[in-house]
């Protein structure tokens, strides 16, 4: 799986380790009893950056065999729902131009979905029913998340206008 800057997991992990670094290099050398008018965001990340560094090097270690699942194939504007977990098989593919905004869309032919990716620039939901009815599962995934396993079987959504 590529990581940040299209780089590999160990390469995401020694900029995330990096980055905290300089943070904190960069916290220590204010001068003692100086303030900001961002004092409590500058102690927030003051205290983020050792905890940053040590998972960043927890990710580099873990390298490749940690990875997590490979993200399947969904182009930008585009919904992709696939039948199996961690985005195996082929997927479902529904577009912008063929959805009608915050209305029910059923999986045709009867499917359902366990993993999906939604890059439509729209928030998402995905329901348990057919019909979107509120009184089986539902959540709303945000545009440009990647769900490898859902917590139940999708078989309608809608996309909401914002």
């Amino acid at each position: 799986m590529k990581g940040m800057l299209g780089r590999g997991p160990k390469t995401a992990a020694g900029i995330l380790a990096a980055t905290a670094l300089a943070v904190s290099v960069t916290a220590a050398a204010q001068p003692a009893g100086a303030r900001s008018q961002h004092g409590s965001q500058q102690r927030a990340v003051q205290n983020a950056a050792p905890k940053a560094a040590v998972e960043g090097a927890a990710l580099q270690r873990a390298g490749k065999g940690d990875a997590g699942p490979r993200l399947g194939k969904c182009g930008p504007g585009e919904l992709c729902l696939w039948e199996r977990p961690k985005f195996k098989g082929k997927p479902r593919v529904h577009e912008l131009s063929g959805i009608d905004i915050e209305s029910c869309t059923p999986l045709r032919g009867g499917a359902s979905a366990t993993s999906a990716a939604n890059r439509t620039g729209r928030p998402v939901t995905l329901y348990q029913s057919a019909e979107c009815a509120e009184t089986a599962e539902f959540n709303t995934h945000p545009s440009g998340s990647w769900t490898p396993e859902l917590p139940y079987r999708a078989r309608a959504f809608k996309v909401w206008e914002h």
